[in-house]
């Protein structure tokens, strides 16, 4: 209560200023245009006409939400408001004169074209003029506050003029503290030598010495970088301005985008793999969130880093219930706490199990009722699961059907598995395995559509790239070593892979689902991430070493070791016999699978059973070339 009359009080302030403003704004234009003996001949019906103009501007006002924008962010929309009901105005004081106070009151125009044109420019001045003049007190006030503290670090802003405006703008209002903007590095030609909220662009990202130079004969020793996100663009140059700041021992931030900003603006560590792909992918969020918004949805492998961002992605689209399925302890324990402070309305429940006990998936399958099954849950290290194929073939073949059963079984709406750019033409266990799970889910989903009385049910694949920040992926294994003073060892000079953000990934696997249930008679059920060109891990470990302000080969080593088993140089996104398809979805592509029918599915599942049984590799590998002939492992 004390709030809303506090709220109520600043409102009813506002509207006696505008009612000043406005009864100033039409007695000045009187004065202006007839002087002193014009305004007391109209004396007398003023009286009658303005508290009448004064409700009626009250309502304008209103209507045109004066009285609802703070004065502390006044900007262009709140002054096209201001124009918008000065116009209004003046176009009524128009018509009061021509047909009312002109014909029958007055013998003439009580007003007159000239006084009404420069009452609309009064109007605007008074209204617009004052709120103008109150945001700059504010600002000015923020800015003697944080001078007044000592503590502002002078800083250069890297980035194209409408990035760096979000922070200045932060930094101006206080949502951003401590920092004093003395200069942007701009890598657009047409932001050179102008100022943005009156801060100067001082060059481009190769000048950041000379910018340096210039600021420190004025006195100002710059302390930091503040990279915004167009800095990261391709071809911008950034590489040059972080081996200069690393050499000045300048620290570097970054401004998070806003689709990746999970709170407040907040100023982050500068990550190496921020400069390391093409332009992201920007999904339809719209899309995702209309899709997800109150479903029932569950993830296996919700521990890990793809499973523990689809579940982020899936609250934050407005999921009604989710459940983390995860048969590690700590691992759920860390994604349940983070998921708990995002303070979502989603239902959340986390629960441990392995996909490889049949009847502990179907039972939480049963009870919780999921209307989506993510399925994330897998062993990815391809060295490792060449030595231990067994385990790989138990976790990736025979725990993926055990939860595309279960998903079948309990009225599942839609389940997509994660699949990997390795499972065509395999070379690995890692590969094979994972083929061999997407052949068997979508056989199923074959099967579910001959099945007239079988409830309408998508199962589909989506095939990742390298994911960044992954867990296992190159990008950490790079920073280590080079923090440890290398070598930093590729294991062959051709090697390329195909790579995409968490984002990203967790995006595509949203997509996939929404467009997949959208088409439930769609013999698409393949989904890949146009990623663009593939990247050669030699040029992405020299540039990494780079970016720490080092010499690739002076300063840090690149050694090279060897393909291990179960490499090979490059990925292939799809079979040579998969037809691909434009689904009409910006950054995704699709295609036709091909796989054998559901019944030859289960019979090489029996048989790929009793080899493991068996505990014959040869057995083993026989089973996996009989049903995928492309497997050369």
């Amino acid at each position: 209560m004390i709030f809303g009359l506090r709220f109520g009080w600043r409102r009813y302030g506002v509207m006696i200023h505008d009612i000043a403003a406005t009864i100033a704004a039409l007695v000045l234009s009187l004065y202006v245009r007839f002087e002193e003996p014009g305004l007391e001949e109209r004396a007398h019906l003023l009286t009658v006409v303005l508290p009448c103009f004064f409700v009626y501007a009250s309502a304008i006002y209103w209507f045109f939400d004066l009285y609802r924008s703070k004065w502390r962010f006044a900007s262009l929309p709140d002054l096209s408001n201001i124009v918008r009901a000065s116009a209004v105005l003046a176009a009524s004081l128009l018509i009061i004169d021509y047909i009312l106070i002109a014909s029958y009151f007055f013998g003439g125009y009580f007003f007159g074209k000239k006084t009404i044109a420069v009452y609309f420019v009064l109007q605007i001045f008074l209204l617009g003029g004052t709120r103008a003049a109150y945001r700059w007190f504010r600002l000015t006030r923020t800015r003697r506050r944080s001078l007044a503290k000592g503590n502002l670090v002078a800083t250069l802003i890297l980035g194209r003029a409408a990035d760096t405006e979000i922070l200045l703008r932060s930094i101006e209002s206080g949502a951003v503290h401590q920092i004093q903007p003395v200069g942007i590095l701009s890598p657009s030609p047409t932001d050179q030598h102008q100022k943005v909220r009156d801060v100067r662009v001082l060059g481009r990202f190769s000048d950041l010495q000379r910018a340096m130079d210039y600021l420190a004969g004025l006195g100002i020793e710059v302390r930091r970088l503040v990279l915004t996100p167009s800095a990261f663009e391709p071809g911008s140059g950034i590489e040059t301005a972080l081996v200069t700041a690393r050499r000045l021992g300048i620290a570097t931030s970054r401004l998070p985008s806003l689709d990746d900003s999970t709170g407040a603006l907040r100023l982050a560590p500068v990550a190496v793999e921020d400069l390391l792909l093409r332009p992201s992918v920007m999904i339809d969020n719209r899309r995702l969130e209309e899709f997800i918004t109150d479903r029932a949805v569950a993830v296996t492998g919700g521990g890990g880093s793809i499973g523990s961002e689809l579940c982020d992605r899936v609250i934050r689209f407005g999921a009604q219930r989710l459940l983390v399925i995860e048969n590690s302890e700590p691992a759920l324990h860390a994604v349940m706490e983070e998921l708990r402070i995002k303070g979502c309305r989603t239902v959340i429940e986390g629960r441990i199990a392995d996909i490889r006990d049949r009847g502990r998936i179907e039972q939480l399958f049963t009870a919780f009722r999921p209307d989506l099954v993510f399925h994330a849950a897998a062993l990815k290290h391809v060295p490792i699961l060449e030595n231990d194929w067994e385990e790989g073939i138990k976790t990736n073949v025979f725990g993926s059907v055990n939860v595309a059963d279960a998903a079948a079984r309990t009225g599942v709406r839609g389940m997509v598995m994660i699949s990997t750019d390795k499972a065509i033409e395999p070379v690995s266990v890692l590969g094979a395995t994972k083929r061999f799970a997407e052949m068997y889910c979508q056989a199923l989903d074959a099967e579910l559509k001959r099945c007239r009385d079988a409830a309408p049910m998508r199962l589909i694949a989506v095939r990742f790239g390298n994911v960044l920040a992954s867990n296992g992926s190159v990008i950490p294994k790079f920073k280590a070593q080079i923090d440890t003073g290398g070598p930093v060892t590729v294991t062959h000079p051709d090697m390329v892979r195909y790579f995409m953000t968490i984002r990203e990934a967790c995006d595509l696997v949203l997509t996939a689902s929404s467009h997949a249930l959208g088409q439930e008679c769609s013999e698409v059920s393949v989904y890949v991430l146009n990623m663009g060109q593939p990247i050669r891990i030699y040029d992405l470990a020299e540039r990494m070493i780079r970016l720490n302000g080092l010499e690739p080969g002076r300063d840090i080593a690149i050694e090279f070791t060897g393909m291990r088993p179960g490499e090979r140089l490059n990925e292939i996104l799809f079979a040579r016999e998969e037809p691909t398809f434009d689904i009409g979805v910006s950054g995704v592509m699709a295609a036709k699978p091909v796989f054998a029918s559901f019944e030859v599915l289960k019979w090489r599942l029996a048989a790929l059973d009793d080899a493991i049984v068996s505990g014959s590799r040869d057995d083993v590998f026989a089973v996996l070339r009989d049903a995928i002939p492309d497997f050369n492992g």
